[in-house]
């Protein structure tokens, strides 16, 4: 067994530039880690973060022409890297579902921008869901038909998280009362 190689940040960064596959492997080696900690903090998803990393280390390759030893360390420039897709990623999934709530498969015809009314309603809840108000029946369809959060519902409308709690526990009461007298 020979003795594990490291490099000064200068040999490194000059391996890199240098399109060197044995100095990115390295650097992948041994800062994987704590960039993917960074992704998985600001992402909360394991998985997420995982693919996240791969397209970090993408940007670092890609962009190490730009690395400019003056204004920092490598490490902090990589970090910076890491952080910032991640948030980029994190915005773009609320950006997506804000998409999709606009996207209504087959078996869905629209009411309004964000209500949801099902073709088939085996269950005849579209009835019951009806006669709730009109917050109320935004909120239950973006929880129930589209499978929001309470979180993300609070961004999709612009509303604090306490708002959409409250709403929402108002309408499940509501549906209980009016399911009740069926």
């Amino acid at each position: 067994m020979g003795a594990a190689v490291t490099y000064t940040e200068s040999e490194l960064v000059l391996g890199l530039k240098a399109r060197n596959e044995k100095y990115f492997g390295y650097l992948y080696d041994h800062y994987s880690p704590a960039l993917y900690g960074i992704a998985l903090k600001v992402l909360n998803d394991e998985t997420a973060a995982g693919d996240v990393l791969q397209e970090i280390f993408l940007k670092i390759w890609r962009g190490i022409e730009r690395y400019d030893a003056e204004k920092g360390r490598l490490f902090t420039w990589m970090v910076n890297i890491a952080r910032n897709t991640a948030i980029d990623t994190l915005r773009s999934k609320a950006h997506k579902l804000g998409q999709k709530l606009h996207e209504l498969g087959p078996n869905a015809q629209a009411s309004d921008q964000l209500t949801v009314q099902p073709v088939i309603d085996h269950l005849g809840l579209v009835k019951v869901v009806e006669q709730l108000n009109k917050e109320q029946r935004v909120i239950i369809d973006l929880a129930y038909y589209k499978g929001c959060t309470q979180e993300e519902i609070a961004k999709i409308l612009d509303i604090p998280l306490g708002t959409v709690k409250t709403r929402m526990r108002n309408a499940i009461i509501q549906l209980r009362n009016i399911l009740k007298q069926i």
